[in-house]
């Protein structure tokens, strides 16, 4: 099938079902995905969700990390998690399962749950790329907090929150209480990280880094230094912890050493680039009628 870009989205043709990638745009549940073939890597393929760029996945190469902002979390949590450890790890946003590609070949060892709201863009991603099957890998269809909030308490080592519609991530995913739904889920010492996006003014980061400093003892802040000063949109991740995090001397080494150097800020830098801004509440979550609070597309800006 050749690429589209305009007109109806098509749906997997007969008989194609597992048998790789095929570039087109495709009707799912929440709107519309488009595949792309990468046309600087033989193996590369970039997903975009509803004409945003979602993820980027390279068939030949899983540990293959095209987005800066996967490469910092990658880095932080492989700063706390040797590769022989056997972790548990809990994806809120799926995408293409970029970064749970990179968890399975890292902790070949590891148990991953990816919470798509999307199921059919999960069933694509599951014909089109090569993912461990269960119990390694398991895709739930379902909303983030929904879901999260019937995991069983200390059942995660690592939680990351990728989830975005169009450009923003959903408020009542980013509230104090979503926050310490994800503590309790968290094994003590286990890892919170997420992915804020947002403009030059860095008002949801800042009250996003106030929130997990409001639930977690320990707070980390990975970003380049433009982003960290407000002179452009961007990503900016941000952990939190019980345990102390991105306390080595490798880690700050291999982040300003990434093709975009970052700076790491940890626990009172990150107060001091919070600066007093409000703890999100699900006072601010909008409701509407016959809707869900939380629902989203899984993407990334």
């Amino acid at each position: 099938m050749g690429r589209q870009r305009s007109g109806r989205a098509a749906s997997v043709p007969d008989g194609t079902a597992g048998r790789g990638p095929i570039e087109g745009r495709y009707d799912i549940d929440t709107g519309t995905c488009e595949l792309i073939k990468d046309r600087y890597r033989p193996d590369g393929w970039i997903l975009e969700v509803n004409g945003v760029p979602s993820s980027h996945i390279d068939l030949d190469d899983p540990t293959l990390l095209e987005f800066e902002y996967m490469r910092w979390i990658a880095m932080l949590v492989g700063d706390r998690h040797p590769r022989d450890q056997r972790i548990r790890v809990l994806h809120l946003g799926g995408g293409a399962c970029t970064m749970a590609r990179w968890f399975a070949a890292v902790y070949p060892d590891a148990r991953q749950v990816v919470v798509e709201i999307d199921g059919r863009l999960a069933e694509l991603v599951r014909d089109w790329f090569d993912l461990p099957r269960a119990p390694l890998l398991r895709i739930r269809a379902g909303e983030a907090r929904a879901v999260l909030t019937t995991l069983t308490d200390a059942s995660r080592d690592v939680i990351v929150r990728d989830v975005f519609a169009i450009n923003r991530t959903p408020v009542a995913l980013t509230t104090e209480q979503f926050t310490r739904h994800a503590h309790r889920v968290l094994a003590p010492g286990g890892i919170y990280v997420v992915n804020c996006g947002d403009t030059r003014d860095l008002t949801t980061a800042k009250r996003e880094a106030a929130t997990i400093g409001s639930v977690f003892a320990h707070t980390a802040i990975i970003a380049d230094p433009a982003m960290l000063k407000g002179r452009r949109y961007g990503n900016i991740v941000i952990a939190g912890s019980d345990a102390p995090l991105g306390d080595s001397a490798s880690l700050v080494h291999d982040l300003l050493g990434g093709a975009v150097p970052a700076q790491l800020r940890r626990d009172a830098q990150v107060t001091a680039f919070a600066g007093g801004a409000r703890i999100l509440d699900d006072d601010e979550v909008p409701h509407r009628p016959g809707t869900t609070p939380c629902a989203a597309v899984s993407t990334t800006p």
